[in-house]
């Protein structure tokens, strides 16, 4: 069982259950309201819109991090929810939804200009969702608890996801990014850039580490 579900097992937490349940309502609120208007853009069928949908990073991710509130809030100590709690799975979610802060507020955001009910679901799932997951960790999970072999297993899903979505973009034409929009970059560039990407989160996940050793220390002090 992971730290935090032992700890809210055996006393309880209604701060981090609180914090976690509006967080949860939070992130599933902005995922469907993001769906609902990517489908009534009407830019393709509606089958093909949902499946672009789910070739986002950005989606995916808060799809992530809403489920790691949904289990802290609802389920802490099941199967499911000692997968999610625990400090190395959250530690990792952190990088993912970091990367999405800094590469949209960094590459992307200036590439759009959204308005409306588009505007504050685009803050929430780059901006708000990153920033409060990110205060989470430093508040909330325990440290200590990492390692530097960590690091080379979170890096699967960012590598499988750039698999996907080559993949698929192959098939269908579609690439939800455009460093790695191989239509307009070609395959040499769109690998140069996912690699450098990858290099990315590997640095992120070892600096995560890192602070999370350094904030032991400090506790044990």
């Amino acid at each position: 069982m992971s730290p935090i579900a032992k700890s809210m097992a055996k006393q309880g937490n209604s701060i981090l259950t609180t914090y976690s349940a509006i967080m949860a309502i939070v992130c599933w609120f902005t995922l469907v309201a993001q769906l609902i208007l990517s489908i009534n853009t009407k830019a393709a069928p509606v089958a093909e819109l949902i499946a672009r949908y789910f070739t986002y990073y950005t989606i995916l991710t808060n799809i992530l991090v809403a489920l790691c509130f949904t289990f802290l809030a609802l389920k802490p100590t099941s199967a499911s929810g000692n997968f999610f709690t625990k400090p190395a799975t959250l530690t990792a979610t952190t990088v993912y939804i970091t990367i999405v802060g800094v590469v949209y507020n960094v590459i992307l955001r200036f590439t759009w200009n959204p308005q409306g009910l588009q505007r504050i679901v685009d803050e929430l799932l780059h901006l708000v969702i990153p920033v409060i997951f990110i205060v989470f960790w430093f508040t909330f999970v325990p440290k200590g608890q990492l390692k530097s072999k960590n690091i080379l297993p979170w890096l699967i899903y960012p590598l499988v996801y750039l698999f996907v979505v080559l993949i698929r973009g192959a098939l269908s034409g579609f690439y939800p990014y455009p460093f790695i929009d191989v239509n307009a970059l070609g395959y040499i560039k769109t690998l140069i850039n996912a690699g450098g990407l990858t290099i990315a989160f590997a640095l992120l996940a070892l600096l995560f580490v890192l602070i999370d050793r350094l904030l032991d220390r400090k506790t044990d002090i």
